[in-house]
């Protein structure tokens, strides 16, 4: 089978629409003779101290404990940190100007709090941070996108024969009515040199084939496909999703072929063909906002490479060099994705590894030690506590060798497997690697992931410096299945990796006058967050969710 030329649009996974709605109660009464007028302005963050407005809800007249019915539709990136302010005003003007109303307090958090909290109640503060009253506010988030998506198999049978010496090498065209008329919404793969192919069976978002409105027309043309990119038209129909649903729910649903000018000319014309609709089912396709909004937990997990092949962490051409800055490309990647993620695990405990090192007191060589040095308890207080103990553990150890993998792998899916006797997806596990070269047991590393293909977990791999990172590319399983060594394959591709050295034209400076621990600017920056580009939003839901029979996700 040979794929036409241009390719039906493709839908991301990463952006959803998320609907806020606010209510406030016990805000300060700041009218003498009645009682205050609030109204709520929403500010999201765009760049250092800037805020944008996004809009405002309809002020409430004489109320200290508002339920405002407006609700703010925002783009939910999850693979980016949206700083969101909401300020609470006593509208006293009939312009609204905020200029001429009384502050009643504010709110600064990130969209990925509201979203994984589901409702989210804090109190308000003033400007310079002093508590607002009693005044309190409560954000509640939900998802307003169609995630359904149509699952259909589609065949044909005596199609026109278009090719001089051979058969027509048909394939079809999906298209949805739009009000500036017929848009093209699937194209399927081309079946060569056949009057009754078979098309492999596809997906395609509910919203994208009808606008989620199923009595809407659908128009299918077939076409036999030349590779001058002229094809001939062989026939069409028309038809609605309740009508294939209803024609398909006891035998295939089947239409008639019709090439109009044939049909005009041909007295007797019956069709160019049958097409057969084999199946039509809607599904659900679960998202990543499904899962944390129904109660999934991410655990984090960091393992950090401490080979010899970083260099002395003393002298500045070492990896593990902290600059006078503070940073480094290991806790660029720290920040980078832990910023991201940390929002998504309730007590923000992080057990973080450390591999490849000789480790007090013995100094024998370690491939799972945690960095806090505390078997017992390797969990740290929020990223700014890894980046606390990868810096207090550094001069404490010696960089040795190998490269070591497997034990980290096998140690995160520990857990993965006692997660899957639950009774529901409630946790995953995401594990990311940071490191500097070559694997040493690649072998041991293949099987590791091959058997944590099967369990709620997913590997993400920063490569620092500048080594030979083919390995960590055939690991990540993009351009075909992985198999152990063995030769047993993966369910599912569950390594991601990205090199770090391509955000070489973003500046790591930070100000002299920040503080040694706090995250510096650069993980905001978009460039990083775009490149990382939904990286673990993609692993965990769509097609890469867990795959186990307890688990509500599935594997496409």
């Amino acid at each position: 089978m040979a794929a036409v030329g241009v390719q039906g649009p493709k839908v991301t996974d990463c952006v959803t629409k998320v609907a806020l709605s606010i209510c406030c109660e016990n805000l300060p009464d700041m009218d003498t003779f009645s009682k205050s007028d609030p109204l709520c302005v929403l500010l999201m963050n765009s760049s250092g101290q800037h805020w944008t407005e996004i809009g405002r809800t309809e002020k409430i007249d004489n109320c200290l404990n508002p339920k405002f019915s407006k609700t703010f539709v925002i783009d939910y990136y999850f693979e980016m940190v949206q700083k969101l302010k909401f300020e609470v005003y006593d509208i006293d003007s009939e312009n609204y100007s905020l200029q001429d109303a009384d502050f009643l307090g504010e709110l600064e958090c990130t969209l990925g709090q509201i979203v994984s909290s589901r409702k989210l109640m804090r109190p308000l503060v003033m400007k310079d941070k002093r508590p607002a009253g009693r005044g309190t506010i409560s954000i509640c988030a939900e998802e307003r996108t169609d995630n359904r998506m149509v699952e259909l198999e589609a065949a044909a049978r005596k199609l026109d024969k278009k090719d001089f010496f051979g058969k027509s090498d048909p394939f079809l065209e999906f298209y949805r009515q739009t009000e500036t008329g017929w848009q093209l919404a699937h194209r399927t793969e081309v079946v060569k040199n056949n009057l009754n192919p078979i098309w492999r069976p596809f997906r395609i978002p509910l919203q994208l084939l009808c606008g989620s409105d199923v009595e809407k027309p659908i128009k299918v043309d077939c076409f036999d496909y030349n590779s001058s990119g002229s094809h001939d038209f062989i026939g069409s129909f028309g038809t609605t999703l309740a009508q294939i649903q209803q024609a398909s729910q006891t035998y295939a649903a089947e239409f008639d072929c019709i090439n109009s000018k044939k049909k005009q000319k041909k007295k007797g014309y019956k069709n160019s063909g049958v097409i057969v609709i084999k199946k039509c089912q809607i599904v659900r396709e679960y998202t990543f906002l499904d899962y944390i909004m129904g109660g999934c937990q991410i655990n984090f997990t960091i393992a950090i490479d401490f080979t010899g092949s970083n260099g002395d962490p003393r002298t500045p051409q070492s990896l593990h060099y902290i600059n006078p800055n503070g940073y480094n490309e290991y806790l660029a990647a720290i920040w980078s994705v832990g910023n991201v993620i940390q929002d998504y695990d309730s007590d923000k405990m992080f057990p973080a590894f450390g591999f490849g090192a000789q480790i007090p007191p013995t100094m024998q060589v370690s491939h799972e030690f945690p960095i806090n040095f505390n078997p017992s308890n390797p969990f740290c207080a929020g990223i700014e506590g890894v980046v606390h103990a990868y810096q207090q553990c550094l001069p404490q150890v010696k960089l040795y060798g190998p490269t070591n993998f497997s034990p980290i792998i096998n140690h995160v899916a520990c857990f993965g497997r006692q997660a899957i006797q639950q009774e529901t997806a409630s946790q995953y596990f995401v594990l990311l690697i940071i490191t500097d070269g070559v694997i040493t047991d690649m072998d041991e590393t293949r099987s590791a992931i091959v058997n944590a293909s099967r369990l709620p977990m997913s590997i993400i791999i920063v490569g620092v410096g500048g080594a030979d990172f083919s390995a960590m590319e055939f690991l990540d399983g993009d351009d075909g299945i992985l198999r152990s060594a063995t030769g047993e394959s993966a369910m599912r591709d569950i390594v991601q990796f990205v090199p770090f050295r391509q955000f070489q034209n973003v500046s790591y400076q930070l100000q002299p006058s920040r503080c040694r621990h706090a995250a510096p600017d650069f993980v905001c920056n978009p460039e990083i967050m775009h490149t990382f580009k939904c990286l673990i939003a993609r692993l965990i839901s769509g097609r890469h969710c867990c795959p186990c029979s307890k688990c509500s996700g599935r594997v496409a």
